[in-house]
């Protein structure tokens, strides 16, 4: 495990529709798209009574943590659940595989099997659930175009759809009462990260010194509604 950096930018659709052009010349589509080059992405996101999680980012707190629990193109086979720590610009990620039962006992807080479960992950959401009263308080959904380049481990995506709700029960459900969680549904969000180095072919293409970098985190952005 090591930090990653990490850079977020709001791009108008129209840069995002030259960008994604220049990139296609050099990198990859994940190999986990679809026809289409994108997946979806659902998350439920945990915080406390007291908005721990959402207080930390708001007040740019350089060392924080997350967690949440997220699968793929409404496949529940496969349902991860995630420990993201940030400083700065750097994040970790920490993750470890739960059923889909174990996620439904989740996510009606029946939590006991997660004390001696085999994975550290796992048992340190317990623990926070009990000691920082971390429950589920926000899902989110949205739509992912990712793109790889192996020199410097990069990978640049492109999210867009971004939608929320507040009915947490429904995260394994097929449909989903949610709606848009932003002002401009069509402005796209650009994430580039990557290891020790950003090489200079990816940099030119995104162009990272005309980009305004913004903290948006859409988590944060979900919250606006509860």
């Amino acid at each position: 495990m090591h930090y990653r950096h990490e850079l977020k930018y709001s791009i108008p659709y129209t840069e995002y529709l030259a960008m994604r052009m220049r990139l296609k010349t050099v990198m990859t589509t994940d190999p986990h798209t679809d026809a289409s080059g994108m997946y979806r992405i659902r998350s439920i996101y945990f915080d406390n009574s007291d908005d721990k999680a959402l207080k930390e980012k708001n007040d740019g707190i350089r060392i924080r943590e997350k967690f949440r629990i997220r699968y793929y193109n409404d496949d529940l086979s496969f349902i991860s659940l995630e420990k993201k720590m940030k400083v700065d610009n750097l994040c970790l990620k920490y993750e470890a595989p739960v059923t889909e039962e174990e996620c439904r006992h989740i996510l009606t807080g029946d939590t006991v099997f997660m004390r001696d479960h085999p994975d550290s992950t796992v048992r340190e959401l317990y623990a926070k659930m009990r000691y920082q009263r971390l429950r589920p308080r926000i899902l989110v959904s949205y739509v992912r175009e990712p793109y790889i380049y192996a020199p410097g481990n990069v990978r640049v995506t492109f999210d867009s759809q971004i939608r929320t709700s507040l009915f947490t029960q429904e995260f394994l459900t097929d449909e989903v009462s949610d709606i848009s969680a932003t002002d401009t549904p069509q402005d796209m969000i650009l994430e580039i990260k990557y290891d020790a180095f950003l090489p200079g072919v990816i940099q030119d293409m995104v162009r990272v010194t005309s980009l305004r970098q913004q903290s948006f985190s859409k988590y944060g952005a979900c919250r606006r509604f509860g």
